[in-house]
């Protein structure tokens, strides 16, 4: 059974920073894509970072480009979220997500995502 469990949200003034943790378990997750998302109230989930399947290649949503940095350390079997100058529209619960199918693109629009619990990001203003 796979697990991804996140942690690291949590209330933080604008221009601060914050940095989410995704711990994952229950199988290898070589040749997979990975990556976070988030959902404001009322809104759709929406891309933020991922990795490639092919495990160094990342690339984010425009809103969040320049601010924000994904990594992973393959021997703890955990991805991050480093997230910088934080804005109060950055507001949201972010979800770590882990595509079942290797070789084929994360995205928030299949079933054939693992995902986390997800986590509460609040930035005031």
């Amino acid at each position: 059974q796979v697990q991804l469990v996140e942690s690291g949200g949590g209330l933080v003034q604008a221009g601060g920073s914050l940095r989410l943790s995704c711990a994952a378990s229950g199988r290898t997750f070589s040749s997979v894509a990975m990556g976070w998302f988030r959902q404001a109230p009322g809104q759709e989930r929406e891309f933020v970072a991922a990795f490639r399947w092919t495990g160094t290649s990342t690339y984010y949503a425009d809103s969040v480009k320049g601010r924000f940095t994904i990594s992973r350390d393959n021997a703890k079997n955990t991805m991050y979220l480093q997230m910088n100058s934080l804005k109060p529209e950055d507001t949201a619960v972010y979800y770590c997500a882990v595509r079942r199918t290797p070789g084929r693109p994360i995205s928030v629009a299949t079933t054939d995502n693992y995902w986390g619990q997800g986590t509460q990001v609040t930035v005031s203003s």
